[in-house]
């Protein structure tokens, strides 16, 4: 099976070479997904709605990519503050609770712009039929 690229159709991953999801094989990998609400073109300004527009976005690229959530089985979390860690895993908890794939968060410096409070990447393998 050939490698397969999943866009959300930003200018953004054509200037910057990168896309929001490769599927190789039973595997996608989807790139750092921001909180940016891309319907609206807004970022909202709490971690909490940050988060969930992450895993929108996750889910959607997943989605297109022939995934599901439940696929899940890695996910990395950027966090520029530790007092967001308590709202932003409530966040997961709502949508990886029953999937609880291997996790790992880490306290960066900053993320690309000021506004950005989370990044999520994450790695799904198709379940077997």
């Amino acid at each position: 099976m050939p490698r397969r690229l999943v866009s959300t159709g930003s200018p953004f991953e054509k200037t910057a070479g990168y896309s929001r999801a490769v599927v190789d094989g039973d595997f996608a990998f989807v790139a750092g997904t921001t909180g940016y609400d891309y319907t609206a073109m807004t970022m909202p300004a709490d971690v909490t709605s940050q988060s969930r527009n992450c895993f929108k976005t996750i889910e959607a690229a997943l989605q297109e990519a022939g995934f599901a959530m439940a696929d899940i089985v890695r996910a990395t979390y950027y966090l520029i503050d530790v007092r967001d860690a308590d709202a932003h895993f409530a966040v997961c908890g709502e949508f990886l609770g029953e999937i609880r794939p291997a996790a790992t968060l880490l306290v960066v410096a900053a993320l690309l712009k000021p506004e950005m409070k989370v990044e999520i990447e994450v790695t799904a393998k198709r379940r077997s039929a």
